[in-house]
This record gives structure tokens, sequence and C-alpha cells, in this order.
């Protein structure tokens, strides 16, 4: 039988790529460890089967269902589910992935809002990443570190005077439920505008509401062109909001890594250490001093470790942490807020009893202190606030002891009358925050007495006309405020006429 010339041909040039094709061929085989589902609890598994999987290694379960290997027992893996546990059941195979959890990071995520995973809960199609980089990471060594140097303004004139904020600092939001925590911390998003910082709000186990309220304020302000929301919400799998805020550290240090500014909000890690205590009780670990686990101190520290200030040879980009925690009745020995505090560079205590009385930002500053912000401040700021964080806590004392005498000397009155209206300068409504000239000019005034007089219900009004006197009317001494140049006495000096001519002209139309 013989073969058409144009079949042998086509015959002998597919053998030909056959065999070029196997000789080419370098066959790899690898190992798959696949183990079984022994049982699955509401958000955690445990596994048989998988003797080499290692710490904190990703497993693949069937309908993309994702989990954390967290406890290494001889005979079975606990497992820490990343989404809901729904479709798994007993006798289910699970496969090792050999890495660890990875979050997407880059330029695109800016404006978007992700789970701690890297998917999308916008709306808006799917993340597209420039890398992905693993969740956990050592922080930066010490000679990799700089000193900080660089002041972070909230906008907010009773912080930025009295509790400064470098970036590279680490300052803990502390206090009880519903005293304006997230407040503060939105607010510094919303400060950040063209100040080239980049910004991530990380949520979690907040309520869907609350967060979608946020969501909606940096939207309405324009604060998403340079934020990125990472959210665990409440009705997430506790292992997602135990991962959230190491998601959010690996996104902000891409931008750190490249030189960038980087805001981080923790909101809160209350939330986040009672999740990790679920996780760890349902894992079988033995609880410790209020149920919670002993290693939950290692947990935050190694995460607010990563917040810095790189040193100029690695870009010279910083990582500034806002955690936020929350307090059970002032109770500020508890033990996470005491293992926070130890951690951080400082915090920002807010009081309930001030929250009521309406002075809001309700900062008791007497609690309150920045171990670091301090040395960044504007040499502007240290001229006018120098003394005023000592005297507004005295006058604070004072007014609570006052209630009790009926008889008052004229330096003691002249005093609760000067506290009073100092107080009522560092009252700010929220999403008016002020800049550091306008800050600086209402300062100054404050300092020299120029709202002595004023009736205490006027202050407020006063405040908006002097506010922009430095940005009007003296634009050098505004620009070199921002350079980090002291005013002189002369210089104060005309920023205090200016103001008292504002109160002249505002008391001339009053009457």
């Amino acid at each position: 039988m013989t073969i058409h010339p144009d079949i042998q041909i086509l015959l002998d040039n597919t053998f030909s790529k056959f065999g070029g094709v196997l000789e080419q061929h370098d066959f790899d085989p690898r190992l798959i460890e696949i183990g079984k589902v022994t049982y699955v609890g509401r958000s955690h598994a445990r596994v048989s089967g998988l003797p080499n999987v290692q710490s904190e290694e990703l497993l693949q379960f069937p309908n993309h269902v994702l989990g954390l290997a967290l406890n290494l027992d001889p005979d079975e893996v606990g497992v820490v589910l990343l989404d809901p546990s729904d479709q798994l059941t007993a006798g289910d195979e699970v496969r090792r992935t050999h890495r660890l959890l990875d979050v997407p990071v880059g330029e695109s995520l800016i404006g978007r809002v992700i789970d701690p995973v890297g998917r999308p809960l916008d709306g808006h199609g799917p993340v597209s990443a420039a890398e992905r980089r693993p969740y956990e990471r050592d922080p930066a060594s010490i000679t990799d570190r700089s000193p900080v140097t660089v002041p972070l303004q909230t906008g907010l004139k009773v912080i930025d005077a009295l509790i400064p904020i470098g970036r590279g600092q680490r300052e803990l939001i502390l206090g009880d439920r519903q005293t304006g925590k997230t407040a503060i911390a939105i607010d510094t998003i919303l400060n950040q505008k063209n100040k080239n910082v980049i910004c991530i709000y990380c949520a979690i186990g907040q309520r869907n509401t609350a967060v979608a309220k946020v969501i909606d304020d940096l939207r309405k302000h324009g604060a998403l062109d340079y934020t990125a929301v990472v959210v665990a919400e409440s009705d997430a799998p506790p292992g997602l909001q135990f991962v959230a805020p190491y998601a959010a550290t690996t996104l902000g240090e891409y931008f750190m890594d490249r030189g960038q500014d980087v805001l981080v909000v923790y909101d809160d890690l209350t939330s986040h250490a009672r999740s990790y205590r679920e996780l760890s009780l349902l894992l079988r670990r033995p609880p410790g001093r209020e149920a919670f686990p002993g290693d939950i101190f290692y947990l935050h520290s190694r995460l607010l470790e990563r917040s810095t200030h790189l040193h100029e040879r690695l870009g010279g980009g910083s990582l500034t942490a806002l955690p936020v925690a929350e307090t059970e009745a002032q109770n500020l020995s508890a033990y996470i807020p005491t293992n926070l505090i130890s951690i951080t560079d400082g915090q920002i205590y807010l009081s309930p009893q001030l929250f009521q009385k309406g002075i809001l930002p309700a900062v008791d500053v007497g609690r309150s202190v920045s171990r670091v912000g301090g040395k960044t401040q504007l040499p502007a700021y240290r001229a006018v606030a120098g003394d005023l964080r000592l005297s507004y806590s005295q006058f604070e004392e004072l007014e609570t002891f006052s209630r009790f005498s009926s008889r008052l000397d004229e330096e003691t009155l002249a005093t609760l009358e000067r506290g009073r209206r100092v107080r009522e300068i560092f009252k700010q409504p929220q999403y008016q925050t002020l800049s550091v000239p306008q800050q600086i000019s209402v300062l100054v005034a404050m300092a020299a007495g120029v709202f002595d007089e004023s009736d205490l219900k006027h202050i407020r009004t006063l405040e908006e006309f002097i506010a922009p006197i430095l940005e009007t009317d003296f634009p050098h001494l505004s620009e070199a405020i921002l350079e980090g140049k002291k005013l002189t006495d002369d210089d104060q000096q005309a920023i205090v006429e200016a103001a008292q001519k504002q109160v002249s002209q505002f008391t001339q139309d009053q009457a």
C-alpha cells in the first residue's frame, strides 16, 4: 500500500515535531499533598493527612474556600477559614498551596474597597494589581530606620498644638464607644489632601452601615483619590478580621518602599483582638488574662512595629499608624488597652464626659501624650503652644474644684475665664479641618488674649474671621511657617493686631 506523497510529508513533519517536543520536555513530578477535613465549625476546621504543612500556610478547600493553618498538632491541623464554611463538610479534600497568604498591592488599589484577600467589594470590577505580597513581613531593622522628623498634620487644633503626630509614628486613639474615635481618624485622612500622603482605612469588625458611612464621607470630600479601604465587616469570618490589619499594612508598605508617606488607620484593634480570641478558643488554645491568648501582645506588636520612617538610602518613605482601641467604662488598665499603650508612641484619649458636654473632639489633654511628635512639631506651634498643654490641664482641674467653692479670688476667676475660651477655641466640628497657617492665626490670637473680652457664644464666629489672617494678610509668613521657620515677636505682634481689628469690627457690627 503506497501513501500519497503529501500525506507522507505531513506525517514526517508531525512526528518530527513530536520528537522535538519530547526531547525538550523535562518531566518534573511534584508531590501533591491532599488531606481530609475531619471537622468543620463556624469559622474553623480540623484537617488530617497533612503532616508537612507549615504554620500560617494557605490551604485550598473545595468551592474556592481558603484557610490558614494555625495549629500544628501531631494528628491534625487546626485551620482558620477565610471564607464562609457553609459549603464544607467533613470528608472534603484539602490541598497544600506551599505559600503564605498574599494580597494585591499597587497604585490601582487607590480608590478601591477590597477585602483582606484582595477581592473587590465596591462593584467596580476585578482588582488589577502591580504584584502580590505576603501579608506578613519582618519589620525594618534599626539600621534601616531614620528618626521621625516630619509632622503629620491632622487639621485638628487640639491635636496639632498639644499632641502632635510625626510621619512614621504610632499614635493610639483610645476611648469608650461613641466618643468620636473614628471621627478623628477620618478628619486626619481628609486633611492629607494635596499633601502627598497615601491613606489606608482598615475596618475590622465594624457594622456594615458604619463602614458604608465612612466610605461615603471619604467619597464626598474627595479623599478616595488618595485612599484605599480594606474591609472585614462584623459578619465576615473571624479569620478575615484576623488578617485584615496585616493586609492593610502590606498595601501601605508597597508605597513606603517607593519613598512615599503612608497613613494607615486600624479601626479597631479591640475587634481584632476579639476575633483572634474567638479563633484561639475554638482551636483549643489555652486562654490567659481576660480569656485572651498569651500571644495577643506579640500579635499587635509585630503589626505596629512595621510602622516606621525608612532611611534615605531606602527611599525615605514612612508609614504612620493610627490604631483605634475601645475601652469599657474608661478602664485604661484592661488587657488590650494596656498592651497597645505600651506598644505605641503615645495615645489620644477621648473622654465620654467631654463628649456628653459637647466638647468635640472630646480629647482629654491630661491623659493624652505624644512621645515622638513633639520633636517634629513646626517651630511656629512651639512659640504659642509651649506652655498651653500644662495650663489647660491645670484649668480643667481648677474648674472641677471651683464647683465646691462660692468665693473665688480675681486671679482664679481670670484663669477660669481664659481656660473656658481656650476650650471653646479647641472645639472643632467634624470635617472642618484647618490648615497650619489657619491654626497658627487662631492660636497666636488666643495666646495674646484677643478673645478674653469676647462672649463665649461669639468665640466660634470670631475664630472664622481670624483663621484666614495669615493666608490673606501675611502670605510670606504663611509660607515661612510651612517651611519650618520660627515666628518672631514682630510677626506675632502683627498677627495679634490684625486679629484685634477683626474683633473690633465684629463688636461694632454687633452693636
